[in-house]
């Protein structure tokens, strides 16, 4: 467990609080973390000893809920955006279309989209 606001039973203080992590370190290297309640410091020997409490999460989805996988480009669109024509122009200020003369982003589209010849990367890709 890596978070730090993880939720405990203390055996010692009998309150529901919070663990609480501190690095333990020998000179400049980290050897381990000791862990604490964030209430009254009792010490954990190891995370096996440490009481966390357990979330319930009522299952109020079920698997018929879960979302359908979108599709953002049709068929004919994928690959077609401006970051993969030959007309695209990049520079570190300005992202340029060569043959309409103004400013694009990588990912728009064009009805006048002509692919770069083989060889040549896209942009973005290396």
């Amino acid at each position: 467990m890596t978070t730090s606001a993880v939720e405990i039973h203390c055996p010692s203080c009998q309150a529901d609080t919070l663990l609480r992590r501190e690095p333990r370190y020998e000179g400049f290297k980290k050897v381990g973390e000791k862990l604490f309640c964030a209430s009254c410091r009792h010490e954990f020997a190891s995370e096996a000893e440490v009481p966390f409490k357990q979330k319930r999460v009522p299952s109020v989805f079920s698997a018929a809920d879960k979302p359908k996988h979108a599709e953002i480009f049709k068929g004919d669109e994928k690959g077609r955006n401006c970051r993969h024509c030959k007309h695209f122009v990049v520079n570190p200020f300005i992202q340029r279309c060569g043959r309409h003369h103004r400013e694009v982003q990588a990912t728009d589209l064009c009805g006048d989209f002509e692919p770069k010849p083989a060889g040549l990367p896209s942009a973005g890709t290396g």
